[in-house]
C-alpha cells in the first residue's frame, strides 16, 4: 500500500482528499502547513506528497525545496488553486502541477501514474 502525505491548510479539503484517497486504497497522512510537512517527511517514509502552495508558517514552495533536499526521489504534486505559480521556476522541481478542481480525477490519475513509474 502506497503512503501519501497531503499538505493542505484548509481542513475540510484536506480531509476530503484523504477520504477519497483512502477509498482508493492508499495510506494517507495529513499536514496543515509546510513546516509540519517537512517534519513529517523527516520522521516517515512517503511514496508521494501532495502539496498546496499558499499556507501559513511555511508555504508550499519553501516546503518543496526542503522536502526534496531530504529525499530527491520522492514524487511531489503541487495541487493549488493558483495557476499563476506554474511559471515560478521553483515549482518546476515538482513532478506535477495541477490546478485544484472539485473533480479529483486528474489528481488521482497523476498519483497513479507517478507511483507506477516510481515502482518500476
Amino acid at each position: 500500500m502506497s503512503k501519501i502525505l497531503i499538505v493542505e491548510d484548509e481542513q475540510h479539503q484536506r480531509e476530503l482528499y484523504a477520504m477519497e484517497l483512502q477509498e482508493d486504497g492508499y495510506e494517507v497522512d495529513q499536514a496543515s502547513n509546510g513546516k509540519e510537512a517537512v517534519d513529517m517527511v523527516k520522521d516517515n517514509k512517503y511514496d508521494l506528497v501532495i502539496l498546496d502552495i499558499r499556507m501559513p508558517e511555511m508555504d508550499g514552495i519553501e516546503a518543496l525545496g526542503k522536502i526534496l533536499s531530504r529525499d530527491k526521489k520522492i514524487p511531489i504534486i503541487i495541487y493549488t488553486a493558483y495557476s499563476n505559480y506554474k511559471s515560478n521556476f521553483m515549482t518546476w522541481t515538482a513532478d506535477a502541477y495541477i490546478t485544484k478542481s472539485s473533480n479529483l480525477d486528474e489528481l488521482k490519475e497523476k498519483i497513479s501514474e507517478l507511483l507506477t513509474t516510481r515502482n518500476q
